[in-house]
């Protein structure tokens, strides 16, 4: 059963008030048996980011035919448990096999279509930080899919909205000529996300290898989500996606099939319904050291 969030007895300027109505349900499992518990079209978005066949700690290496016929079963679950104006986002890197890079986006692309789904945005994330490497350039960036099923669906812009570059310029000619010329609220963030992953200084760093930024994934529950929606992770890691839904007044599902993960993201989840737990602000600036050339 769904456990319903729950106000705590701490310090009032240090508890985050959620609505009595509030749930999340949190399950060690395989997820695609998590999913076919779920009702048809329930979830408005469906987040996520696979493993990319690497070999890692949390996955098994396997051929990619297999990995990709792993991803359609799952991707069809996703389709099913689809809200008619909900969305999926599927973030993912780059497969590499022996010195080659297999972008995944290109991949997965066709698996989405199969369904219908209209693709609405590629979302470029990019972050400073990564493994060097020697023979090729360092990548840096990882995309994100996101599709609908069809024209109809939540966006809200203003929520997500980042600080303009030039807040105080004004139509210089025409009727509107001395009015602000942007919106006063901000500016579209675009489809290139500078958003810093999560390293080993990362405020929100926990014992996952790779763990989404609770700021990337706010970002797509406060776009396209409203409050009271519910927000699946069929590869909930440590519930960072878990925790930009409930921190928003978002419902939370998710699943993962490692134990140790799980466990992870109900303290994550507990911190966060107690007003402990840190996260890095949706849109705080990417900090930029001066060299000393800028100094002089």
């Amino acid at each position: 059963m769904p456990t319903q969030a729950r106000k705590t007895n701490a310090p009032i300027g240090n508890v985050v008030k959620f609505p009595s109505k509030l749930h999340y349900e949190i399950k060690t499992a395989d997820n695609l048996k998590f999913m076919r518990s779920l009702d048809d079209e329930s979830m408005k978005l469906i987040v996520t980011s696979p493993p990319y066949n690497l070999g890692k700690a949390y996955e098994s290496r396997r051929s990619q035919e297999v990995y990709l016929e792993e991803q359609a079963a799952t991707i069809a679950e996703a389709v099913r448990l689809l809200h008619p104006r909900g969305s999926i986002c599927w973030q993912v890197g780059n497969h590499v096999d022996d010195g080659e890079v297999f972008p995944l986006d290109i991949l997965l692309y066709p698996l989405f279509r199969t369904h219908g789904l209209m693709l609405r945005n590629r979302i470029i994330w990019t972050f400073g930080h990564g493994l060097h490497c020697q023979n090729r350039f360092s990548g840096r960036h990882e995309t994100i899919l996101w599709f609908t099923k069809g024209d109809d669906y939540t966006f809200n812009l203003d929520p997500v909205r980042v600080p303009s570059k030039y807040p105080e310029k004004k139509h210089f000619k025409g009727p509107k000529r001395g009015q602000l010329s942007g919106n006063p609220l901000g500016k579209n963030p675009s489809d290139v996300w500078d958003i810093p992953n999560v390293k080993s200084n990362h405020v929100e760093k926990t014992d996952h290898p790779c763990q989404f930024p609770v700021g990337l994934v706010e970002r797509l529950v406060l776009s396209l989500t409203d409050k009271g929606d519910n927000v699946l992770d069929p590869y909930l890691g440590v519930g960072s996606s878990a925790v930009a839904a409930l921190k928003n007044d978002r419902n939370a599902y998710g699943c993962d099939s490692v134990a140790e993960y799980t466990a992870i993201a109900r303290k994550r989840i507990e911190a966060l319904l107690a007003g402990q737990l840190r996260t890095r602000p949706m849109n705080k600036p990417v900090y930029e050291p001066t060299s000393r050339e800028d100094d002089e």
